[in-house]
């Protein structure tokens, strides 16, 4: 009888996570969630899979990436429950909107902390075992804010920029044990980075970049309109966790596939100009005369000081 692998997933509660969770599930895996409220996610696999509180290939273990131990304890759980997982799933991320002049420097650490800093420590508590068994895949999702910095997300696409990097070395690093690492760059999907209620914005709409701001609010309405399930998403996963070579990149819907290939085509220069027309940027210098230039950023015309207070 074959043995029944194992694959963790941060961020399992919700979204591309939730789906993917699911999907694996349903495809043999024991599916370690690692969240931070374990019991309510470990719910909505259940409702979304049919499995029973007692199913042995359901786990759930509570994750903070912020808190390093919070990351200790649930590497000891996750190592108790399975000895060593097939599959890491660094899935688990936060984004916050804001130029730079709008964004908080703690928030911009605190980005850095899940999506990067986080990452990398559990990783580094979970490879041990992973190498002592000599097989396994380590999968990063990213975003094509890593393929190029988007405005207003800055931070993010830095980060996720910064997971791609890492991953990238830790395959050279790792592959000598046969151990395998793949980037997913996914694309636009139903999840809460869409919704403008989970979604904190730090952007003054009425300061110096407001219009920044109205131009990515009418691009969100198409791209609501055009964002896929995250359903669609499980499958791609399913395969970068099968896969053989030592380092893939796979990019995951249309719109991910469509800026990639930009980026291999287009001079930088034009790609920015294009990405300033969809947001409909004002030219190069176009502001420099206009008083807007004299504005400050008021964080109280933001979602983020209501966000906070709650």
């Amino acid at each position: 009888m074959p043995e029944t692998r194992s694959v963790v997933i941060t961020g399992a509660s919700r979204g591309l996570g939730l789906a993917s969770a699911a999907h694996l599930y349903e495809e043999g895996w024991h599916v370690i969630g690692a969240m931070r409220s374990p019991d309510a996610g470990l719910e909505r696999i259940r409702a979304a899979t049919g499995a029973s509180v007692s199913d042995p290939r359901l786990t759930g273990v509570r994750l903070d990436l912020a808190d390093p131990d919070s990351i200790k304890n649930a590497a000891e759980q996750i190592l108790d429950a399975v000895r060593a997982p097939f599959g890491l799933v660094h899935n688990a991320g936060i984004v916050s909107v804001g130029c730079t002049e709008e964004l908080p420097a703690q928030v911009f650490e605190d980005i850095f902390t899940t999506n990067v800093f986080g990452a990398v420590r559990l990783t580094s508590k979970l490879l041990p075992s992973m190498r002592a068994a000599g097989r396994g895949r380590i999968v990063v999702i990213s975003s094509q804010g890593a393929i190029h910095g988007m405005p207003a997300i800055g931070a993010y696409s830095a980060s996720k920029g910064a997971l791609e990097r890492w991953a990238e070395a830790l395959a050279l690093e790792v592959a000598p044990f046969g151990l395998g690492v793949s980037i997913i760059v996914a694309g636009t999907f139903k999840t809460d980075v869409l919704d403008r209620d989970h979604t904190i914005s730090y952007g003054d709409p009425r300061g110096p970049y407001g219009h920044l701001h109205a131009g990515q609010a009418r691009m969100e309405e198409r791209v609501q309109r055009l964002a896929r399930p995250p359903e669609r998403f499980a499958p791609a996963l399913a395969r970068a966790l099968d896969a053989q070579a030592p380092f893939a990149r796979h990019a995951v819907g249309t719109d991910a596939v469509a800026m990639r290939i930009a980026l291999a085509v287009m001079p930088t220069r034009l790609l920015q100009r294009v990405v300033s027309t969809v947001l409909r940027i004002p030219r190069p210098g176009a502001l420099r005369n206009d008083p807007i230039r004299f504005a400050v950023p008021d964080p109280a015309r933001s979602n983020g000081r209501a966000r906070r207070a709650k």
